[in-house]
């Protein structure tokens, strides 16, 4: 068993390791068992049909089962860009650029996004996550 599989072990940098890792995996369920019981996700800048946040971690899991099943796009890579530390230890600010393709169209996209993160006992307790919304349109069609 890794440290990475015990959330309590886990540190803010391994969480955005393994919150990357379900986005390229397009696995709702990876990523929301990284999230706390009452988390809360939120979207300040949103795209057309989709929501403003997400409220607890079953949220989070059929948000992203219905927003990763519906749509045409495998993600290639997330370039991490920078991940910077706080003065808080609980949270850690990323920034990334999201690469892939639309497998209806065969055309590549690229998504450049932030993310905050707070992480308490190893499981995300908020996030606000940051997309270029008209990037994530121009995936989504």
């Amino acid at each position: 068993m890794s440290p990475l599989d015990t959330p309590a072990a886990r540190t803010p940098r391994e969480v955005l390791t393994c919150y990357y890792q379900a986005m390229l995996d397009k696995s709702p369920d990876d990523l929301a068992d990284l999230y706390a019981t009452e988390a809360v996700h939120e979207f300040p800048f949103t795209s057309p049909g989709f929501p403003a946040r997400f409220e607890g971690r079953e949220a989070v899991r059929a948000g992203y089962r219905a927003a990763w099943g519906a749509s045409p796009a495998e993600v290639q890579e997330v370039r991490r860009v920078a991940a910077y530390e706080t003065a808080d230890p609980e949270v850690i600010i990323a920034e990334h650029v999201v690469k892939g393709t639309l497998t209806t169209k065969a055309t590549t996209f690229t998504v450049p996004g932030l993310l905050i993160l707070h992480v308490r006992d190893g499981l995300i307790t908020r996030v606000r996550d940051y997309m270029d919304s008209a990037g994530v349109a121009a995936a989504r069609v």
